[in-house]
């Protein structure tokens, strides 16, 4: 028994609709009763063996194209991790009684991902509804109708198929796009001497390749400010708006007295950008020298300092509202604590700890457990552990940015 009580093979077996599992190599894992009885054929008969060997295309048909558009659905999954739909497709079979004899069929599939907890594609679900009955009432009463509607319905899919090539290559371009601004936007932090850093950034499920978190390192004399940012929304308007906040904090830093007053002036610039309102951000500043943490937080969640024995002390003596949450600008709170070397500080936003009807603490605490966990893990090994364990096998709801920096 798989969870609390439940056989999900058996709730596999059981499932009214025709559904196939197949391992990225295209490959049959299972198959559920109803997709046997549909497709003809014995668990024996596909399970272990290529998609394409158990179903080629008709050789006596050189228009043939089932095999060819369900391969690139399948890949299409594989390469994205999104769910493809499928046109109606004409997808010959042969019989099982007669070899050598190939039986016309329609069908309406849909492939969905199964992913691992690294967020990779672990299996295919292939789903398939049969509608050939539908299409082939011919010798029915009303036969000129149905031979009219079938018509009608295999031109209207092969042009739906036509329209969605086209939006997929659009969105293709589209993400291309969202690639290049977030390289340029979120570029991968620099050496800093001979302290480990790491950085990650992924952004929601079915979002593209930007979000509007930000993360930013900066060195400056005896000291790096590390911040991360948070602006409400996805794609590429909030990253927009990322940009330019992400620039303001990291000016900003530079010139002011501390990470009060940094993010101070950001809150003055933030008022002047549409779209910053409620905006959170967290700025850290590290003084090498006299081993001190200077911290301030515009509503951001706290950062966390994982001492080398594994206490962890949670970084929210300073913190105010989000950008922009007051009618005028304030000046805002800013707190110290000490630190050691071998400790490890973290910086995140809230698409890491934040789960539906989950309150937050839990998440933080979490959180916290896996930094204690795994503290002697060097800042890149110890970046992806984190995102293993605490993103949910279908992905998060919101973006995630997270910083690691070996004290």
């Amino acid at each position: 028994m798989n969870g609390p009580g439940i056989d999900y093979e058996a709730v596999f077996q059981a499932l009214p609709g025709a559904v196939a599992l197949l391992t990225p190599e295209l490959v049959y894992a299972d198959a559920n009763e109803a997709f046997l009885l549909t497709s003809g054929r014995t668990r024996e008969q596909l399970v272990g063996r290529y998609l394409f060997d158990v179903f080629p295309d008709n050789p006596d048909d050189p228009s043939a194209t089932g095999m060819r558009n369900l391969r690139a659905s399948l890949e299409r999954v594989l390469a994205t991790g999104e769910r493809d739909t499928m046109a109606l497709q004409r997808y010959d079979i042969e019989s099982p009684d007669r070899p050598g004899h190939w039986e016309e069929r329609y069908w309406s599939p849909v492939n969905t991902p199964v992913l691992a907890p690294d967020g990779s594609v672990a299996l295919l679900l292939h789903r398939v509804v049969e509608v050939t009955e539908l299409l082939q009432a011919r010798g029915a009463p009303g036969g000129d109708q149905a031979r009219a509607l079938e018509s009608e319905l295999y031109t209207r899919a092969r042009e739906l198929q036509a329209v969605n090539e086209l939006l997929r290559r659009a969105h293709a371009q589209e993400r291309e796009v969202a690639l290049h601004l977030q390289k340029a936007m979120l570029p991968p932090p620099r050496p800093l001497g001979h302290h480990h850093a790491a950085v990650r950034y992924r952004p929601a499920t079915e979002a593209l390749n930007v979000c509007g978190d930000w993360y930013d390192l900066v060195e400056l004399p005896g000291r790096t400010a590390v911040a991360v940012g948070d602006v409400v929304g996805h794609g590429l308007r909030a990253a927009g708006v990322m940009g330019l906040l992400r620039s303001a904090l990291s000016a900003a830093c530079r010139v002011a007295a501390g990470p009060a007053q940094a993010l101070e002036v950001l809150d003055l610039y933030s008022r002047d950008v549409a779209g910053a309102e409620s905006t959170t951000a967290v700025s850290v500043v590290i003084d090498w020298r006299s081993r001190v943490l200077t911290y301030s937080s515009a509503g951001h969640p706290p950062p966390l300092l994982c001492r080398p024995d594994g206490t962890v002390e949670f970084l929210d003596r300073a913190t105010d509202p989000p950008l922009g949450a007051r009618p005028d600008a304030a000046p805002r709170p800013q707190a110290e604590t000490a630190f050691t070397d071998g400790s490890v500080l973290a910086l995140y936003t809230d698409g890491l700890v934040e789960r539906r009807r989950e309150d937050i603490d839990t998440g933080l605490n979490r959180l916290a457990e896996a930094l204690a966990r795994h503290r002697t893990d060097l800042p890149e090994a110890l970046a992806d552990t984190l995102l293993t364990e605490l993103t949910p096998p279908a992905g998060t709801t919101d973006d995630t940015a997270l910083v690691l920096l070996r004290l």
